[in-house]
């Protein structure tokens, strides 16, 4: 039987460390400009020949599949769109059941490529939105136009009928607004909202990141927005750890700590793939582990000396080593070297002193793991097998395992189509708040 992961029972030599999502820059063409870009992008450049072509593409989706056959495949760049086969690209991905997620900067979208996207399988599309100001989305993304380009690309998205969610980078000029561009994401019938905490690496090494005061209001900006709409949209922090901290000091049992294990994913759970092929722990880590032309995914994800240093989080220096959230966040490892060049250093972004909560490691029990493989325990009909093809692949195996749950509970030896409907509520209830857009999937009707 599935059973309840004890994270305080866990050794970090034993961990499972599955390469579920993987970032992959197509591209460093771009046709903006902005100050703060890590790939440090090819404002309007032309064809590059040292570019993965479409058939070394497919052989690294292929290798991704034999290291995790449901991977969360996030196709971006520079600007993917401007890629002519980024549609096949996205049809072999989807056809290997990955959930594969378009970002781009949506200045690009019409009616024309969204259904050439709808049609490929890509599972939804990621656009950059900084500020409700034209003015200042424009000045952030380096050229005039780009904030009116998106907002046409919201509404040709809902008529096509293209899930999309927005991403919100944090600056000084900007993080006050994290409510009203939350807002307006619900508002334009977004599935997610993600807020992305620099990182001074490419193009932003010469930005200053915002404040560490600043950066903790953003966090606590976050959570109240996400207690506000619980159960309607799906919000989340990107590199920065530290929120599930935040979320701990004000509700210990919170389901948004038990859903993910680990800290920073970089190099545990996560991964990113260069245009020309490098494969880094995270977007942020400019250091190539190999490249995907020469190795296979499986030897650098499984062998790379940083990836193995990465995942021992008992090296961790200064405040992060004696931390007592150490093993829920173990801090962003990308901004720790950006700033020390000591990848196991402390967080400098992070003002938390260790002590506060008692300066015990704190460990949570880890109830519900998106990427886990599809497991079945009980006999289940073949309609009910065919209703799980409704969800993502990337979270099949959790739904799986919580209708099994469901059921054992109540001695139900076979699950069919009612089983799973009677499941629903209680599906929604649990992990409907943490993942809204599970609802259509669980709720759709044949």
């Amino acid at each position: 039987m599935s059973t309840t992961i004890d994270a305080v029972q866990i050794k970090p030599e034993k961990m499972d460390f599955r390469a579920y999502s993987i970032s992959w820059n197509l591209t460093k063409r771009c046709n903006l400009n902005c100050d703060h870009c890590y790939l440090d992008a090819d404002f309007r450049g032309g064809f590059r020949t040292d570019e993965l072509d479409t058939n070394q593409c497919k052989k690294v989706i292929d290798q991704i599949a034999e290291v995790n056959p449901n991977a969360f495949l996030i196709l971006t760049g520079g600007e993917p769109l401007l890629r002519p086969d980024i549609y096949e690209i996205i049809r072999y991905a989807a056809d290997k059941k990955f959930m594969v997620v378009l970002g781009t900067n949506g200045t690009l979208i019409n009616k024309t490529n969204a259904q050439k996207i709808k049609e490929a399988g890509a599972h939804g599309v990621g656009i950059s939105l900084d500020s409700m100001d034209a003015i200042k989305h424009n000045k952030f993304r380096g050229v005039s136009g780009a904030w009116e380009q998106s907002m046409e690309a919201f509404k040709v998205l809902n008529e096509i009928g293209v899930d999309f969610l927005i991403q919100m980078s944090v600056s000084d000029m900007n993080y006050k607004e994290i409510p009203d561009v939350v807002e307006f994401t619900e508002k334009i019938g977004a599935i997610a909202f993600n807020l992305y905490f620099l990182v001074c690496t490419g193009r932003g090494q010469g930005n200053t990141d915002i404040s560490n005061e600043a950066y903790e209001e953003a966090l606590k900006m976050l959570y109240e927005q996400q207690m506000k709409y619980k159960g309607r949209l799906m919000i989340n922090s990107k590199c920065a750890p530290q929120y599930k901290r935040v979320v701990y000091e004000n509700d210990p049992d919170s389901v948004y700590t038990r859903t993910y294990s680990g800290g920073c994913p970089a190099g545990t759970h996560y991964s990113r793939i260069s245009p020309e092929g490098n494969m880094t722990p995270c977007p942020f880590i400019e250091e190539s582990i190999g490249n995907l032309k020469t190795s296979s995914f499986k030897d650098l994800w499984d062998n790379s000396p940083l990836m193995i240093q990465l995942r021992d989080r008992k090296q961790l220096e200064g405040k992060c080593g004696t931390c007592e959230f150490s093993s829920m966040c173990s801090g962003c490892r990308a901004r720790a070297f950006a700033e020390s060049g000591n990848y196991m250093a402390e967080d400098p972004s992070c003002d938390y002193e260790p002590g506060k909560h008692g300066g015990k490691e704190i460990t949570l029990k880890v109830e519900d793991t998106l990427g886990l493989e599809v497991e079945f325990h009980i006999q289940w009909t073949p309609e009910a097998k065919e209703r799980l093809e409704r969800i993502p692949s990337f979270a099949r195996g959790m739904v799986v395992k919580g209708i099994e749950k469901f059921a054992e509970e109540r001695n139900i030896a076979l699950i069919d189509e009612a089983v799973v409907k009677k499941s629903r509520e209680e599906m929604i209830e649990k992990r409907g708040a943490m993942f809204p857009f599970l609802k259509k999937f669980i709720n759709s009707e044949k």
